[in-house]
């Protein structure tokens, strides 16, 4: 798959999602065979006023190239700025225009963009100008049922100059329960010529299938569901080319991901922070497990990485 003038393996992505798609995990999910990866999400206020704290959330590998970082606004100067800053650091700009969070809504970035569509046409258009990279947009289908504008900014974000939208299949108003409304996106992906990436109920590799069948978007973005669960990508890719998922993820493999994901955020952030944040993604790992929620009581007591990856290693063995 191509977006702009960026060549894509495969085109099955990693979704930005804050507090899990950083560094490390990311470098997991591309070692898994994702075909494009995501930043968290990053306010383009934030990095005009030099915040360091949110620098840190573009720490990047080349092994995780191409890397599209995704970065949320309503201010045009702020979005100019960013952009800006952000042609020499990513391959990819991808501009948020469907956050549910109330947090970023109220400041009428995200989602509320689909209540102002002069304002997203304003700022992809700006991004657009004055990127030397491809600008892709991540959107929802409107606003809630009574709003859907879909189609609308598809059309309108296509004129501004966009190389890509990402359309999850949600409104607002469902933020992410209910069910995603594919018609809508396979509606979508016949309005515009542009590549259209299908987002929202890829849980497993047979549903990315019905995605690209039912819709015939161009790509598929996983969420949610790669949360524990890196070796989702390997398992679609043997899906879409062989009918089926021919390396099934073993307990010892599981074991190796998780103790390389902890590695990996300990060299990031050190250990007291990367303990922490491996709770969330430990909880992943170990769902549907034997005895799953004990040993997660017995994690989420434990800082230091020596003893989480003993009792890892303790709790696998009596698992097996």
């Amino acid at each position: 798959m191509k977006i702009g003038n960026v060549n894509l393996n495969n085109n099955i992505f990693l979704a930005p999602m804050a507090g899990i798609t950083d560094l490390p995990f990311r470098i997991l999910c591309k070692e898994y065979g994702a075909g494009l990866v995501y930043t968290e999400l990053i306010s383009s206020k934030a990095l005009m006023y030099g915040d360091e704290k949110t620098k840190t959330l573009l720490a990047s590998d080349k092994k995780e190239k191409p890397l599209a970082v995704q970065i949320f606004g309503s201010d045009v100067e702020a979005i100019k700025y960013s952009v800006q800053y952000l042609n020499d650091i990513a391959d990819i700009i991808d501009i948020n225009m469907g956050c549910p969070v109330p947090k970023i809504v109220k400041n009428g970035e995200g989602s509320s963009l689909l209540l102002n569509l002069d304002l997203a046409k304003q700022i992809a258009k700006i991004a657009v100008k004055y990127s030397k990279i491809p600008i892709t947009v991540k959107t929802r289908i409107g606003w809630d049922k009574d709003n859907i504008v879909a189609e609308e900014i598809a059309k309108i974000l296509e004129d501004a100059g966009v190389s890509a939208i990402t359309m999850h299949g949600r409104t607002r108003s469902q933020f992410y329960s209910g069910e995603a409304n594919w018609d809508i996106i396979k509606n979508v992906k016949q309005a515009v010529e542009i590549p259209v990436i299908g987002n929202g109920d890829v849980k497993c590799a047979e549903d990315a299938k019905r995605m690209l069948d039912y819709t015939g978007v161009d790509g598929v973005m996983v969420g949610r569901a790669t949360l524990g669960n890196p070796w989702i990508f390997r398992e679609i890719n043997e899906y879409l080319e062989y009918g089926k998922v021919i390396t099934k993820v073993t307990l010892e493999e599981r074991l190796e991901t998780i103790i390389r994901h902890i590695e990996l955020e300990v060299n990031q952030k050190g250990e007291k922070v990367a303990i922490k944040e491996m709770r969330k993604h430990l909880a992943g790992y170990t769902k549907n497990l034997k005895d799953a929620s004990t040993f997660r009581n017995k994690i989420n007591h434990l800082e230091s990485k020596e003893e989480v990856v003993k009792c890892l290693k303790d709790y696998f063995e009596r698992i097996k």
